[in-house]
């Protein structure tokens, strides 16, 4: 079947962010995710999951363990297994990405920090 947002499984997460699941299953998730200004993951790891996150559209700050980097458009980021990582939207406008986990990082991740920056109204 040919996926797009309109007939993939969608949910929403943290201060208005969306989610769309291209693939889902135990070995293979691949979503895209759209993520307003000002709006963060909470900081966190997985067990077992690699990902590889590939931005479409924004820039995208990534926290991993304590290094800092900004990843733009058609730029992408490995983050293996057990690597602390939180991903930021701190430009102007809505940050897109596609997030591929290998395996699935469903019931696989461990929370670091709750605290996250609030979307500005």
């Amino acid at each position: 079947m040919k996926k797009k947002r309109a007939n993939s499984e969608h949910y929403i997460w943290g201060d208005n962010c969306h989610g769309w699941h291209l693939l889902k299953n135990d070995r293979l998730s691949i979503i895209e995710e759209s993520m307003p200004p000002n709006t963060s993951e909470v900081k966190h790891y997985h067990n077992k999951a690699q990902q590889f996150f590939y931005i479409l559209k924004g820039s995208a700050v990534f926290e991993l363990d304590n290094t800092t980097m900004h990843i733009g458009e058609r730029e992408g980021i490995h983050i293996g297994s057990q690597v602390i990582h939180q991903i930021r939207n701190e430009g102007s406008t809505n940050l897109e990405f596609i997030v591929i986990s290998e395996p699935t990082s469903k019931g696989d991740r461990v929370i670091i920090e709750q605290t996250k920056t609030k979307q500005q109204s």
